[in-house]
């Protein structure tokens, strides 16, 4: 409340007072999406995963993608800003929502919203190991996992309407108790989709106007396309898609213009992503950190225990 918040501090608009009007102008974030795109060169972005697999380092797409928007906030922090109620505030943590597959206790697959947190001075492998940590930790049980317990108290209309009309009002006043916040997947710095995942192009996708999320990234199916070499000779290329959608309010177009400088940069040579940043760079004062990036034996522990876990339901759903 007054500027206050668990996820926050309020912006002091000192240097563009044009930028700290347009909420006020465009109160909704739906007033505020812009759309835009990018495409990366599919070619030079798989072998170098390709190459980094037989070094031992086992990387996705999503994850080159992570940990270039992780060193693009590291140089351009104001895009970590968000809007409620009409008022601009500096993130103090930076994190990404995402979309995992999980299996239910009757088999099936089910969709599971995860939020995994990093540090900007994370480097791309840094990112993956947070990633598949998150990655895992969205695959526990049910009753390991608070977006999904929350998500199923609210399957009754009768419980809905109430209980998320009472969140919205204690969000727009800073006033939204910490473990609702922590377990919500649209107070987020970032929302990823992979639309290549199910044969579907990159699509604009809305920015929710419940929560603090302020872009919007989808990764589209891989598009082909004739280009001229340096040579001059037509040659056939292939790109994946990137559709973004942001939040014009957070921030000037010239700096959405570098980030979009940035995305091009890293993804079409990840190996800047290798070593961390020289210098990070921190909105208003607002530093935030991470401890270290779970260690391969963590993940090589937790993988093995899943697997453990997933064999003993099914042997009893076998058995039943």
């Amino acid at each position: 409340m007054f500027g206050r918040r668990l996820d926050g501090r309020a912006v002091r608009f000192d240097e563009d007072p044009i930028v700290g009007l347009t909420p006020y102008l465009m109160p909704m974030r739906c007033d505020a999406q812009v759309m835009l795109n990018t495409k990366i060169d599919y070619e030079r972005l798989a072998r170098y995963i390709v190459a980094k697999g037989a070094q031992g380092h086992k990387l996705s797409f999503m994850d080159v993608i992570f940990a270039a928007y992780v060193r693009i906030i590291s140089e351009l922090p104001e895009l970590n800003r968000f809007v409620v109620n009409k008022r601009m505030y500096v993130r103090n943590e930076l994190s990404v929502s995402f979309v995992v597959l999980r299996e239910g206790p009757d088999g099936k697959m089910q969709e599971n919203v995860v939020q995994c947190k990093f540090d900007p001075h994370d480097t791309v492998f840094d990112v993956a190991a947070r990633t598949s940590q998150a990655v895992l930790n969205g695959r526990k049980p049910e009753v390991d996992n608070a977006t999904y317990k929350i998500a199923r108290l609210l399957l009754s209309p009768a419980l809905a309407t109430p209980i998320v009309g009472l969140v919205r009002l204690l969000d727009l006043y800073g006033l939204m108790p910490r473990m609702i916040q922590e377990a919500s997947p649209f107070h987020t710095s970032m929302f990823f989709t992979n639309t290549m995942s199910i044969g579907l192009p990159s699509v604009y996708h809305h920015i929710y106007n419940f929560g603090t999320c302020s872009l919007f990234v989808s990764l589209g199916s891989v598009q082909r396309e004739l280009s001229l070499s340096e040579n001059g000779e037509v040659q056939r290329k292939r790109y994946l898609p990137l559709g973004i959608t942001v939040d014009e309010r957070v921030c000037s177009g010239f700096v959405y213009s570098g980030m979009l400088s940035l995305f091009g940069k890293y993804l079409n040579d990840p190996s800047l992503l290798e070593v961390p940043p020289e210098k990070v760079s921190f909105d208003q004062g607002m530093v935030y950190s991470m401890p270290p990036a779970p260690k391969k034996r963590e993940l090589r522990k937790m993988r093995r225990m899943q697997r453990r876990e997933r064999k003993r339901s099914q042997s009893e759903r076998k058995s039943a």
